[in-house]
C-alpha cells in the first residue's frame, strides 16, 4: 500500500498560494504556476519508484510471559536494493497486552533490528496478531506500508517470580535457625526421648520410661508434617478491581503460589480452590514440590468474573470436600458490611473444624483519598465516602477476629512474604 506523507501533502497545497502570488506579481507568467501540480506529482511518483524494498526476516518472542512482566519482541529487518530511509514498525495485539510507552518503533537507515516491549496486564491467552511496516522513499514524499499477519500465541501465566526469589530466602532463614527449633521440642508428634535438663518443661517428663531407666527422661516432640493447607481464591467482581495496575485476583494468585510452594517444601499437602458465584476450580490436595506445576496451571485457569461471590455455596462446598482438619486460606475483598454478612456466617461454620485465615489487600488508593487535604467541595465528598468505606472494612475485620478467625491485611507487594510468615507461625504454635 502506498500513501502520501505529510511532506507531499504540504508540497501539493503550497502550489496554490505560489501560483496566486506569481499571477499577481507577474501576470504574463501565470501559466508557470500550473506546472507546480504535475511537477509535484512526478516527484511523488519517482519517490515511490526509487524506494528500496524492506523485508521482515524474523519476529522473535517468548511463548509465555508472567502477568505484570514485560514481553519483549525482537524484529529483524533487511533492506534490499540499497539504503532506505527510516522504518516504522508496529505490532497489533489483543487486550491482554499493552505497549510500554509508544506503540511504534523507529529504525534508522543504518539499523537492522528493532525491539518492541509490551506489558501483560491479564492472565489468559493472547497473541501477536499483525505487524505493520512502513518506510519512505529517498525524497520522503510517499509511505510504503505493508501488513503481515503474525498469529503468534502468547500464554500469560501467574507471576511466579516472587516464588523463585522470595521462597528460597524465607525457607532458608526458617530452616537455618527457627525451624530447627520448631521442628524439635514443640509440636504434637513424638520424636525422641532425651535426658531431662533444667529449663525443660516438667510436663514433658515421661514418668514410665524414667522409672524404667532410673533417671528423668523427657519426650521431645516435633511439628507434625503432612498437614493440609487449602488456598481458596475469590474470583468475583470485587477481586477483579486493579491494585497498582494489576487485578486483586492476580495479586492473590501470586501470594498463594508463594505460600503453596513453601508448604510443599516443608512437607505439607496443598490444595487450590477457586470460586465466584459457584466453585470453579478444585484441585484436591497434593504433596511434594513436583506437584507445584499442577497448582500453578490450575491457578492460571482461574478466570476473571463479573459475578457476585457466593460465599455460602463456595465455603460449604469446600468444607464438604475436606475430610480432615486443614488450614483454609481465603483470599477475598469485602467492600461493605452488609455484603460481608453472608461471608461471616459461612466462615463461622467453616472454622468449627478448620483453621481459617482471611487474606485481604490494603487499599492504598482509598486510604490516600481519605487522608488527602480537601481543597474543594468534591474533595470533601470523596474523602467522606472513602473514610466511610474504610470504617466498614475495619468493622468486618473486627467481627472476623472476634469470631476467632485470623485476618492478614498487607500491601500488595508484601502480602506473599507476610502469608508465608503467618503460615510458619501457625506451624510453630502447632495450630494446624
Amino acid at each position: 500500500m502506498i500513501r502520501p506523507t505529510r511532506r507531499s501533502v504540504v508540497a501539493l497545497a503550497a502550489g496554490a498560494p505560489l501560483a496566486l502570488l506569481l499571477g499577481v506579481a507577474m501576470p504574463q507568467l501565470w501559466t508557470l504556476g500550473l506546472l507546480w501540480l504535475p511537477l509535484t506529482l512526478t516527484l511523488i511518483g519517482l519517490d515511490a519508484l526509487l524506494a528500496a524494498p524492506v523485508a521482515v526476516v524474523r519476529v522473535r518472542s517468548p511463548g509465555a510471559v508472567a502477568i505484570g512482566a514485560p514481553l519483549v519482541v525482537d524484529i529483524e529487518v533487511e533492506r534490499a536494493g540499497g539504503a532506505a530511509a527510516a522504518i516504522e514498525l508496529a505490532i497489533g495485539t489483543g487486550p491482554r497486552l499493552e505497549p510500554r510507552g509508544d506503540d511504534r518503533v523507529h529504525i534508522r537507515a543504518d539499523e537492522h533490528e528493532a525491539r518492541i516491549a509490551f506489558t501483560a496486564v491479564r492472565r489468559g491467552s493472547d497473541g501477536l496478531q499483525q505487524l505493520w511496516t512502513r518506510w519512505t522513499g529517498p525524497l520522503g514524499l510517499v509511505w510504503h506500508q505493508r501488513f503481515e499477519p503474525i498469529d503468534r500465541r502468547i500464554v500469560i501465566t501467574p507471576d511466579i517470580r516472587p516464588v523463585r526469589e522470595a521462597a528460597v530466602l524465607l525457607l532458608r532463614d526458617a530452616q537455618v535457625g527457627e525451624m530447627m527449633r520448631v521442628d524439635r521440642g514443640e509440636g504434637s508428634e513424638f520424636d525422641a526421648l532425651a535426658e531431662w535438663r533444667s529449663g525443660m518443661e516438667r510436663r514433658a517428663i515421661d514418668w514410665n520410661h524414667s522409672a524404667r531407666h532410673l533417671k528423668l527422661l523427657a519426650r521431645e516432640n516435633r511439628i507434625e508434617r503432612n498437614n493440609q493447607v487449602v488456598f481458596a481464591i475469590d474470583a468475583g467482581r470485587a477481586m477483579c478491581e486493579p491494585v497498582a495496575g494489576l487485578p486483586r485476583i492476580d495479586r492473590a494468585v501470586t501470594a498463594a503460589l508463594l505460600a503453596a510452594y513453601s508448604a510443599l517444601k516443608l512437607g505439607d499437602r496443598v490444595g487450590l480452590f477457586g470460586f465466584d458465584s459457584k466453585p470453579r476450580v478444585a484441585s484436591g490436595t497434593v504433596s511434594g514440590t513436583r506437584a507445584f506445576p499442577l497448582i500453578q496451571r490450575l491457578a492460571g485457569e482461574l478466570d476473571y468474573s463479573s459475578a457476585e461471590t457466593n460465599f455460602t455455596l463456595a465455603l460449604a462446598t469446600l468444607a464438604g470436600n475436606l475430610t480432615r482438619r486443614a488450614l483454609v486460606v481465603v483470599f477475598t475483598e469485602f467492600t461493605d458490611q452488609a455484603g460481608a454478612e453472608l461471608m461471616i456466617r459461612a466462615a463461622a461454620n467453616l472454622m468449627k473444624r478448620h483453621l481459617v485465615l482471611f487474606v485481604v489487600l490494603e487499599d492504598a488508593e482509598l486510604e490516600a483519598i481519605a487522608a488527602t487535604e480537601p481543597h474543594a467541595i468534591d474533595d470533601v465528598s470523596r474523602a467522606v465516602a472513602a473514610a466511610a468505606m474504610l470504617r466498614e472494612r475495619r468493622i468486618v475485620v473486627s467481627r472476623l477476629r472476634h469470631l476467632g478467625i485470623h485476618v492478614l491485611e498487607a500491601a500488595h507487594d508484601r502480602v506473599g512474604p507476610a502469608l508465608v510468615r503467618q503460615y510458619l507461625d501457625f506451624k510453630r504454635r502447632n495450630l494446624l
